[in-house]
């Protein structure tokens, strides 16, 4: 079973604590429109595709995606029209062969290793070349080339305020939602400078609030992960201190407004950079797919009856 938290009512808040399966959509119910917010979450990010094949298995095109850092990632390449397995199996077999993953990774990096004695960061990288090396080759360079309407979101760091794009080149607006600060450089794009989008929105559905009939928002903000007694590792504690903000932006959102379905699957035990886990993490996000299904079956239920 899983456990429905109602918050306000007629909006459902869905935290996985287990597994359950359910029913296709009635056949002669008319679909709803779909909006879909993708968060920010690293490699726990991951678990968006398995929201993505329910609403593939559901004959489900969003009419609008929003997503921050690796929910901008993924989502880009949703609304450029791949299918939700055909993005799997993109992921799976590119993390299968690490060293050709280290290989970009390095060709991909900014950073020189005498950075080291001047101060800078040796292992800086690029988003945009890091799209280019990992993104499949159907995803378009241009936002107005997307098959969905989509809009990243990331941090205008000058203007200490959210950069919401949607037009334009595709690559520097998503290589700003996802520049983590201290891993990947900022963009600099329209004038502006771009970081990571987490630090504003790390999950971005309000702006697709009344721009559908169900908006989706799939939260893999969570927290840290504590491995061990005691104060963690510098580089742990830097992503660690980011999730927590990024948890305590998400909470404060969702008590001003909240999408009509939130799923926040179970990835809290892996890592942001945990991408070699794809599988595992893959696998913690599947009652998704039942559930949204599910749950879209109630709305449906519900608008017959009003009708």
């Amino acid at each position: 079973m899983v456990r429905l938290q109602s918050v306000i009512p007629n909006r459902a808040f869905i935290r996985y604590d287990w597994c359950m399966t359910s029913g296709a959509l009635p056949k002669s119910s008319a679909a709803p429109t779909i909006a879909l917010a993708l968060g920010a979450g690293g490699a726990r990010g991951l678990a968006h595709v398995a929201v993505l094949e329910a609403l593939d298995d559901l004959g489900l095109a969003p009419v609008e995606i929003a997503g921050t850092s690796m929910g901008a990632i993924l989502g880009a390449a949703y609304a450029a029209g791949m299918s939700g397995r055909d993005i799997r199996a993109h992921l799976l077999g590119l993390l299968r062969d690490r060293a050709d993953v280290m290989q970009k990774l390095l060709r991909a990096r900014v950073g020189r290793f005498t950075d080291l004695f001047s101060g800078a960061n040796p292992v800086l990288i690029d988003g945009e070349v890091f799209l280019d090396l990992f993104w499949p080759a159907i995803v378009p360079d241009r936002f107005e080339q997307l098959k969905i309407p989509f809009t990243a979101i990331a941090t205008d760091y000058v203007g200490r305020c959210e950069a919401a794009m949607n037009s334009g080149p595709l690559a520097p607006a998503v290589a700003g939602s996802m520049a983590i600060p201290g891993l990947i450089k900022p963009v600099q794009a329209n004038g502006r400078i771009l970081v990571d989008g987490g630090a504003v929105n790390p999950l971005p559905f309000r702006g697709l609030v009344s721009r559908a009939d169900v908006v989706i928002a799939v939260d893999v903000t969570g927290g840290p992960v504590a491995e061990r007694a005691g104060p963690p590792a510098p580089f742990e504690a830097m992503f660690g201190t980011a999730q927590i903000m990024q948890h305590a932006i998400t909470a404060e959102m969702l008590k001003v407004s909240q999408p009509d379905i939130l799923l926040v699957p179970l990835v809290n035990g892996f890592r942001v950079l945990d991408f070699f886990k794809a599988a595992q993490i893959l696998s913690a996000a599947s009652p998704m797919r039942d559930e949204i299904k599910r749950r879209i079956d109630v709305i449906l239920e519900a608008r017959h009856a009003a009708s």
